[in-house]
């Protein structure tokens, strides 16, 4: 049997994503000045978005969360999350980029921290976000899953 047509590979990519952006955007919102402070240390978006952002992106991340959790629109949640962790990429690569140390504030935290460890810091978050989008697009393509509301 193929394992791209086993529901259980989708099963645990969804609940790890789950999991992920349940955590993520639950420590956020507790601190939604510390996930503003975090967007600011990127240094990509006019100040004017950090507070938007700071509520929006916790908001977000839980509901896609609770959606890949009970397993409603699965397809989507799947896409709609790899893209945002696509994008967590790109925010990383570019303050690499640029030169800038920063937590990334993907689990609370975030701004402005020592240069110490930059590279190997920025290279994990990199490789985890990528199996993240990785998981997120298995959904997009094989929605079907099991303990799910959504039947496919």
């Amino acid at each position: 049997m193929d394992i791209k047509g086993l529901p259980i590979v989708g099963t645990i990519s969804r609940f790890v994503l789950a999991g992920i952006l349940l955590y993520a955007g639950g420590i956020k919102i507790m601190e939604p000045h510390g996930a503003r402070d975090a967007i600011f240390a990127y240094r990509i978006f006019p100040p004017s978005w950090g507070s938007v952002l700071g509520y929006a992106l916790p908001l977000l991340e839980i509901g896609l969360g609770l959606l890949l959790l009970i397993g409603l629109f699965v397809r989507v949640s799947g896409l709609i999350s790899a893209l945002l962790m696509l994008a967590f990429v790109a925010g990383i690569s570019s303050v690499w980029a640029r030169g800038y140390s920063i937590d990334c504030g993907c689990f609370g935290g975030g701004g402005d921290i020592s240069p110490a460890g930059r590279a190997n810091r920025y290279t994990q978050e990199i490789a985890r976000d990528l199996l993240f989008a990785g998981m997120g697009f298995w959904l997009f393509a094989k929605p079907r899953t099991l303990w799910a509301l959504e039947k496919i």
